[in-house]
């Protein structure tokens, strides 16, 4: 196989040849769990030769791991098998370095979803799958999280401004049954976790340790829990709701503060006491012969913030892809309501959207009344939020999406009416606690033009924007 020589007779494989090396590879990893040395180093000479780097045959390494590594990457990634037209049907034209380096990332994203080892799945295993599942549907130009939604799509139905370029992939040529087959493996998945009998013995459940992507399953599993089992995941949930909502806390009261309210008369407590105005005013009033100061006036520092009755809206996408961000961001919402003068709506989205204002205050309530997961589109929570803004000067709308929507235009033109309407409008690609956010490119250009860039998806700077505005 890799002895055919090019035809440019140079000795070294053809492109051919090295594309059909990753693909044996890539078959041989699916179907058998032992390493084949000759393909393995076959493919490290492939992958090193067209500049990819090595980490890409790391069956342990996720996607996301590689992306960080190599940010340049990410974008080949996205629509990368969705099928494009040959020129005129001339073989010749085709790039065939370039489908050698296809091959390579194909390869990754296929054998990362597909392949899965034998033994217990751990949470953190489980979030590795769903974020190369995730990889894999951007690479068939959907969202991630759509397919595994429900939503197979087909000719005419796929949606537009997804991560492929804004190409629209005809999935009815690919496999039409991706979406169940994803779903069926990541049900496996939780299944070998044995979740639901953990969280029936209160003993072992109380072992396990809160985290984003456990709180994710628990968060979908939970309509399908009940009795004990349903008790110890809301404690869970709890727990985690509550171990972030007192960090969050903290960065809110470390945030910008209004401006000190001098018509308010200061409190005449000790702790408010201004010696240094008080010992100056008093200064005539030193006797030099007893050298001793009469204080006739004291003088106290204000304190009091001046405020101005604020209403916070803030919209969150709870499709797949944006599960860290509606816990985030229903934990900030409360928060925020309980400040002084505040009035704060929370509404949640998919295909669908929900107006979860009544249950701001308590996100553990807010929580259980989600439903992770689907597609996204932002037109029906716009329906909720537009009637919301009564007073535009005094209002600030937070929209926490990565912004793949099925109608793109009509959105984007009901965020610009908010935004020249004189409310402030903050576009936000997710709120986690890395600050990493994959934001749909039409979006990006077109918030930047009108003066409202997606803010960076890290936690403090949205905790700062609020404060600085509210108060």
């Amino acid at each position: 196989m890799t002895g055919q020589q090019s035809p440019e007779g140079t000795g070294e494989p053809s492109h051919d040849n090295r594309r059909q090396v990753m693909y044996w590879r890539l078959l041989a990893r699916l179907f058998d769990h032992e390493e084949q040395s000759a393909l393995e180093s076959a493919s490290l000479a492939v992958v090193e030769d067209i500049g990819l780097p090595a980490k890409l045959l790391d069956p342990q390494a996720s996607v996301d791991s590689v992306v960080q590594r190599h940010p340049e990457l990410a974008a080949e990634f996205d629509g990368l098998m969705v099928p494009e037209a040959e020129a005129d049907g001339d073989a010749d034209a085709r790039d065939r370095a370039a489908e050698v380096r296809r091959a390579a990332l194909v390869s990754k994203v296929l054998l990362n979803v597909f392949h899965s080892p034998p033994g217990t799945v751990t949470a953190g295993r489980l979030a590795r799958w769903q974020s190369d599942a995730g990889w894999l549907e951007r690479a068939l130009g959907c969202r991630p999280g759509e397919l595994r939604g429900g939503r197979s799509g087909g000719a005419g139905t796929a949606p537009t401004g997804t991560g492929g370029g804004g190409r629209t992939p005809d999935l009815s040529r690919l496999i039409p049954e991706i979406g169940p087959e994803l779903g069926s493996i990541e049900a496996g998945l939780v299944k070998r976790m044995r979740l639901r009998e953990v969280l029936a013995d209160p003993q072992l459940a109380g072992q396990l340790t809160p985290s984003m992507s456990l709180i994710e399953q628990l968060l979908r599993d939970k309509d399908n829990l009940s009795g004990v089992a349903l008790a110890n995941a809301k404690a869970l949930i709890r727990r985690f709701v509550d171990e972030v909502a007192e960090v969050l806390r903290t960065q809110v009261e470390k945030s910008t503060v209004g401006a000190l309210d001098r018509s308010v008369p200061p409190k005449r407590v000790f702790r408010n006491l201004d010696l240094d105005r008080t010992i100056w005013k008093n200064l005539t009033n030193w006797s030099p012969e007893e050298e001793r100061l009469y204080v006739d006036r004291l003088f106290y520092r204000h304190t009091a913030r001046r405020t101005t009755p604020q209403r916070l809206i803030v919209v969150v996408d709870q499709s797949g892809s944006m599960v860290d961000s509606m816990v985030n961001c229903t934990i900030l919402a409360s928060i925020f309501a309980g400040l002084p003068k505040v009035d704060v709506h929370l509404i949640a989205y998919d295909t669908q959207a929900l107006d979860l204002t009544p249950w701001v205050h308590d996100p553990f309530e807010t929580l259980l009344r989600t439903n992770l997961g689907g597609g996204t589109d932002g037109t029906v929570a716009m329906a909720l939020a537009q009637p919301k803004i009564a007073e535009p000067r005094n209002t600030v709308v937070v929209w926490i999406s990565d912004f793949y929507e099925w109608q793109t235009e009509p959105l984007f033109e009901s965020m610009a009416a908010i935004h020249r309407s004189g409310a402030k409008f903050i576009p936000v690609g997710s709120v986690t606690s890395s600050g990493r956010a994959s934001v749909n490119p039409w979006f990006r250009e077109r918030f930047k033009d009108q003066g409202t860039p997606v803010l960076s998806g890290h936690i403090r700077k949205l905790v700062h924007e609020l404060k600085t505005f509210l108060t």
